[in-house]
């Protein structure tokens, strides 16, 4: 995570290419290395050849590309800074923002942790910088920044009585879901957590299954005699496809707190399928609830894909959430980096915003 700095150079690359081909494969570059362990989880998901993932690798980067190079000008200056500003807003915000993977922004909350929106102000004001020949001097900025916080870097705060649960579980494929013996497993996990003492328990995405009266059920009656509020990735079936949720249990209460705002794109979220009216996939509700109440804090939920990309979570904090939640299901990463850079990514941005941190992770 403390390399995040380094994506920084990329407009500088970007800015000084000799032409829009260069521009082109400066990007292309800059999104496939940071995205390089798609092939290998892509081909897992869908239990196909790897030449599957490689060539979902190459047309995810198409948006990022294809914008940054239409916008590449060989005029130096103030034209060339106000196409790289443009070009990192519309990578930020839907739609071109659903593939805005890699954004250089991210690294604001290394190189300056806890300074909120000015952090991410100046990290942008750098950014700016980088595209002209101002570069000399705020290369070395970023350097003695990220240098600095290397130094004296701390985790994210954590709140008392608060634990995220990480999991193991694996599953055969895409569409499987947690059944009765591995939530059998996660109740027990749960238990043992609240006799240590935790309050609030965040289980991983797709940790609850499918959620059914009888998964409601199956939870409200083994959790009835503890004092601890269970926070847990589902999956609710609707008229359109499905939502991918996050579940509050309490007792005998249970509420559906959070709906998924962006799903991976293609193997959940198939917006196209509605087109030819058959339905099915993951519902987006790209702009909806960003900002979740649990046990008297405003939680910022992230799942997933949404760890990735910017506004989910910068739409969270402008609503004042004051503690970030994040949940992932990775069994089909195969060792790849893509949890860690899920992982680098919200602990650079809960440390921007100096808000505690909570990660259940399934790898």
């Amino acid at each position: 995570m403390l390399l995040l700095p380094a994506g920084m150079l990329f407009p500088a690359f970007w800015a000084y290419s000799p032409s829009r081909s260069v521009a082109a494969l400066v990007a292309a570059a800059h999104f496939l290395g940071a995205s390089r362990g798609l092939p290998q989880g892509a081909s897992i998901f869908f239990g196909s050849q790897y030449a599957i993932g490689i060539g979902l690798w190459f047309a995810a980067s198409l948006v990022f590309v294809a914008v940054y190079s239409a916008l590449w000008s060989g005029r130096s200056g103030w034209p060339r800074m106000l196409r790289y500003l443009i070009a990192s807003v519309l990578m930020s915000l839907p739609p071109f923002g659903i593939m805005g993977w890699a954004s250089p922004i991210t690294a604001a909350g290394v190189l300056f942790p806890g300074w909120s929106w000015f952090g991410l102000a100046a990290t942008a004001i750098l950014l700016l910088m980088m595209t002209t020949s101002l570069w000399r001097i705020a290369v070395p900025i970023v350097a003695g920044c990220a240098a600095w916080s290397a130094a004296f870097w701390t985790d994210p705060n954590v709140i008392e009585g608060w634990t995220g649960i990480n999991t193991t579980f694996r599953y055969e494929g895409a569409g499987q879901h947690a059944g009765y013996e591995q939530q059998q497993e996660t109740i027990a996990m749960v238990r043992k957590a609240a006799g240590q003492g935790a309050k609030v328990a965040v289980l991983p995405e797709s940790a609850l299954g499918l959620w059914t009266p009888t998964t409601e059920r199956l939870w409200t009656d083994a959790l009835s005699d503890l004092s601890v509020t269970v926070i847990g990735g589902a999956a609710a079936i609707q008229k359109s496809g499905y939502d991918t949720v996050m579940v509050e249990i309490a007792k005998s209460d249970t509420r559906i707190l959070y709906r998924e705002r962006m799903p991976v794109p293609v193997s959940m979220w198939q917006p196209w399928r509605r087109l030819t009216g058959d339905g099915g996939g993951a519902n987006a509700y790209i702009f909806y609830n960003p900002v979740m109440p649990v046990a008297g804090y405003r939680a910022a939920p992230l799942i997933c894909y949404e760890q990735l990309i910017i506004w989910p979570v910068l739409q969270s904090m402008a609503l004042n959430a004051d503690i970030i939640v994040a949940i992932a299901n990775g069994w089909w990463t195969g060792g790849s980096n893509i949890t860690a850079i899920q992982r680098a990514s919200v602990t650079a941005w809960a440390k921007l915003f100096d808000v505690p941190l909570v990660i259940a992770f399934n790898e």
